[in-house]
């Protein structure tokens, strides 16, 4: 099975395209005002309009109230919410319920008391995001450009389908890919040329090394 592709933070009609053209399965607009990645939702709406059909447009949030989403979900014509804030189970169940829109909860791992919560989202969310966990001094949530521990998430059993995030580039997606056993992978940071800007190669690299076969075993 091909390994679906997310590339997240995508600013430009010219990204856009190039992620499409190389097969992405998800595009991400960042709606985080702090990140360098941050799209306005009219922006964002000019964008989803231009994402041909067959690649799901996916809304990132953090800790966000329903003033915001409901203006954000009457702009951009989204397929997905991802909360990637402290959102609790409950407001995962609220927004999934308020939007009608599947939700994505991204769960920031850095010891293994942090994987338990994969088992308490997969409860509420639609699909799980498994992420390094940020820094304390740091003012984004995610797209820090850092890895964690995979073995910490070296389970049988998932209670939804997941996708694998954190410091993913085209160095290492495919040996992550091959560790994990992720069907689904994540990037923004590791696909691009300064932060916020995307390079079309780099996204292109990306997508061929999530999908190729590991060289089978001596």
């Amino acid at each position: 099975m091909d390994t679906k592709v997310k590339i997240c933070g995508l600013t430009t009609p010219e990204t856009i395209k190039a992620a499409a053209e190389a097969g992405v399965t998800y595009v991400g607009f960042n709606f985080f005002a702090k990140s360098p990645r941050y799209a306005a939702p009219d922006l964002a709406r000019a964008l989803a309009l231009d994402t041909p059909v067959g690649v799901a447009k996916v809304g990132l949030v953090v800790n966000a109230d329903d003033a915001f989403l409901d203006h954000l979900t009457d702009t951009v014509p989204l397929d997905m919410i991802q909360l990637h804030g402290k959102e609790t189970p409950e407001r995962v169940a609220e927004v999934r319920a308020r939007y009608g829109l599947p939700v994505i909860k991204a769960i920031g791992i850095a010891t293994a008391e942090d994987a338990k919560q994969i088992d308490v989202y997969g409860q509420v969310a639609d699909q799980l995001l498994v992420d390094a966990k940020a820094p304390k001094d740091s003012v984004l949530p995610g797209g820090n450009g850092l890895a964690f521990d995979w073995q910490l998430i070296n389970r049988k059993f998932w209670p939804k389908p997941w996708m694998l995030a954190g410091g993913l580039t085209p160095e290492n997606v495919g040996l992550a890919v091959q560790m994990t056993g992720a069907r689904q992978v994540d990037t923004a940071s590791g696909v691009e040329s300064a932060p916020g800007v995307k390079d079309p190669d780099l996204m292109r690299a990306f997508i061929t090394a999530a999908r190729e076969k590991p060289a089978p075993k001596l």
